[in-house]
């Protein structure tokens, strides 16, 4: 959470407003099925890794890809940006976390991997999603008020209150 204050003559500060980040966190061992033939996580397979991170992520304000398609939009990957700091080797504890960056007009979630034992930086990437109606096809300019509405009640309070 981070506030906002404002100071009066007196010079005392007064909180005007809270802001609560979206974010989650998953904690993964890769398996020996997640590695290339030197031992180490395929690149390929890191999208997996952000994917439940995500998924933690949105079901905090549920809004699952259940629910985006009962509001009858879905949400596809339209750009993603990896940076491979260190390789992940197979059996060796991870901790990836999600933030929600951008919600207005896409969706964009910032990733980073870091080693569980250590807490080092192995990894940072980014993907962004944009809302599809589902009944046109048509890519939306602006995110659905449905999800607004729940990120923005999260960032307000927290929590969702439905």
């Amino acid at each position: 959470m981070s506030t906002r204050n404002n100071t009066d003559e007196t010079g005392i500060a007064s909180e005007l407003h809270a802001t609560y980040s979206l974010n989650a966190e998953i904690i993964i061992k890769p398996l020996f099925q997640d590695a290339d033939p030197m031992g180490v996580v395929y690149h390929g397979n890191y999208f997996r890794f952000f994917e439940q991170a995500r998924h933690n992520l949105m079901a905090k304000i549920n809004y699952s890809y259940l629910d985006m398609n009962a509001s009858g939009y879905m949400w596809p990957i339209i750009d993603t940006r990896v940076k491979y700091i260190k390789a992940i080797p197979f059996d060796h504890e991870i901790r990836v976390t999600a933030k929600l960056t951008e919600w207005e007009h896409r969706l964009r979630v910032d990733y980073i991997i870091y080693d569980n034992n250590t807490g080092e930086r192995m990894t940072k990437a980014h993907t962004m999603q944009v809302a599809v109606d589902m009944a046109t096809q048509e890519m939306c300019f602006v995110s659905p008020k449905l999800f607004t509405d729940k990120v923005e009640q999260w960032h307000k309070y927290g929590e969702l209150n439905d």
